[in-house]
């Protein structure tokens, strides 16, 4: 009996934008209009690209954006949450499947001492040039429609399921925790035993409740979230099955 968690990041483990936060480390701690006005919709990547360019330009060093990452605030809850999961990783194999970057989820993750919670992360690699500026790359390609032009979460969580079968693991469910608009794409492929858990009031929420009322609800169970300890009261009663 093993159990998948799929956590998304911003706004589901952390409780801001990670690539909004960093903006706190910019001069009078704002983007120039031009700049802030030049992002296009599903080229998020792209747009982050620019804002590091800005930062570097700026004098803004690894050391300042780090400090600045790893006061981002966990959502409520968070904290006993991740202790709780790091506490039982015989059931639960545990990842992070996210729009933010490698530096910045390593960072957050390590500050803490969660980063051992997590198997693995799939996030857009992120790295510091030579020149001290930090640079980011699209996570792969793919051909989805519905998803940004940088990542598909559906993908990954099939690739990962694929990879693990292929080692011989099977999950008894998959629990799906997240907040945005690009974690309707993963949950669709999930089963009807599995279980999706959106941030109450936030988009994917929204989403998942309108394919009901068009009467093409998703297969799996829904449970809304506001807290994290709403997901750990649904892990103990879980486990305890």
């Amino acid at each position: 009996m093993k159990f998948l968690l799929v956590f998304d990041f911003d706004h589901t483990v952390v409780d801001e934008n990670s690539d909004t936060w960093i903006v706190k480390c910019a001069p009078e701690k704002k983007l120039p209009n031009g700049l802030r006005n030049s992002y296009r919709p599903g080229h998020w990547t792209e747009y982050m690209g620019r804002v590091f360019v800005y930062l570097g330009d700026n004098g803004i060093k690894e050391d300042e954006m780090k400090r600045t990452m790893t006061t981002i605030p966990f959502t409520a809850g968070m904290v006993d949450l991740l202790g709780f999961i790091g506490e039982n990783k015989e059931l639960f194999d545990c990842i992070i499947v996210s729009d933010s970057n490698t530096v910045f989820i390593d960072w957050i993750l390590k500050a803490a001492d969660f980063h051992k919670v997590f198997d693995e992360v799939f996030t857009n690699r992120a790295a510091f040039s030579s020149t001290g500026y930090l640079t980011v790359q699209n996570f792969h390609a793919h051909c989805c429609a519905e998803c940004p032009k940088n990542l598909c979460k559906r993908k990954v969580l099939k690739e990962f399921l694929d990879k693990q079968l292929e080692r011989g693991v099977s999950y008894t469910q998959i629990v799906y925790i997240g907040d945005g608009g690009n974690d309707l794409c993963p949950v669709m492929i999930l089963k009807k035993d599995d279980i999706a858990m959106p941030r109450q009031g936030y988009t994917l929420e929204k989403k998942i409740s309108q394919l009901a009322q068009d009467l093409s609800p998703v297969e799996c169970s829904v449970l809304v979230w506001s807290s994290a300890t709403d997901i750990m009261s649904y892990l103990k009663e879980l486990i305890k099955k």
